[in-house]
C-alpha cells in the first residue's frame, strides 16, 4: 500500500513527517528525489538549463535554486515547463526505492511524501492519501511568518498551489494541524494505526 502524503505551503507537512517516521513507518520524500534528479551533470539539470538558460547555475555548475524560484514562482507556464522536466523522473526513482522497500516488507504501508500530489501524475500511483490541513487565513499568516514574507509574496506562493480547499476534498483522510501538537499526533497515530492494518490485510 502506499500512501500519498501532502499539504499546502507552510501547512506543517514535515511535522507530520517527522511523526510517522516515529511510528515506524518509511517515507519516500519526493523533495529528496527531486534534489537527486537535477544534481550536477544530471540529464534532469541539463533539461532545466535547456529550458532557461546557463542564468540558472551558480558558478560551480550546481543549480541556483533562488533563481530558479524567482522564474518559477511568478510564472505558471515557466512552472509547468519545469515540473515536465523533473516530474517524471522525480516518479521513477520514488517507484524504485519504494518496489526495492515492499519486495522485503510487502505487508506495510509506504508514506510518499508530495508536496505537489494532487497537482500532477502522482496521485495516479498510490492508493490512498492523507492531507496536512490548516484554513488558508492561516496558512498565510505561518508562512509569512517562517520565511519573513510579506503578505503580496505569501499570496503569490499560495496561488502558485492548489487551494488547500480543493485538496480536502480530494483527499482520503484529513490531519487538521491548526491545533496543538498532541492533537495533530494524536490524528496522525490513529490514521497509521488504521492503514498498517489495512496493508496486512492484503
Amino acid at each position: 500500500m502506499i500512501v500519498g502524503l501532502t499539504g499546502g505551503i507552510a501547512t506543517g507537512k514535515s511535522t507530520v513527517t517527522s511523526m510517522l517516521r516515529e511510528l515506524g513507518a518509511y517515507v519516500v520524500d519526493a523533495d529528496v528525489w527531486a534534489r537527486k534528479v537535477v544534481e550536477k551533470g544530471s540529464p534532469g539539470l541539463a533539461g532545466i538549463v535547456q529550458a532557461f538558460g546557463p542564468g540558472i547555475l551558480q558558478g560551480d555548475g550546481t543549480l541556483n535554486r533562488a533563481a530558479l524560484g524567482q522564474i518559477v514562482f511568478q510564472d505558471a507556464e515557466a512552472r509547468q515547463r519545469l515540473n515536465d522536466i523533473t516530474h517524471p523522473k522525480v516518479r521513477d526513482g520514488m517507484r524504485q526505492e519504494t518496489a526495492a522497500y515492499l519486495e522485503k516488507h510487502p505487508d506495510t504501508p509506504i508514506v510518499w511524501d508530495v508536496p505537489l500530489l494532487f497537482e500532477g501524475e502522482t496521485r495516479n500511483l498510490v492508493d490512498v492519501t492523507i492531507l496536512v490541513y490548516i484554513p488558508e487565513e492561516v496558512q498565510r499568516m505561518r508562512l509569512m511568518s517562517r520565511d519573513g514574507l510579506s503578505e503580496e509574496d505569501a499570496n503569490r506562493r499560495i496561488s502558485a498551489q492548489m487551494p488547500i480547499e480543493e485538496k480536502r476534498a480530494l483527499a482520503t483522510y484529513v490531519i487538521d494541524n491548526s491545533g496543538s501538537l498532541d492533537n495533530t499526533r494524536e490524528q496522525v497515530t490513529r490514521i497509521w494505526s488504521k492503514l498498517c492494518k489495512e496493508a496486512a490485510l492484503q
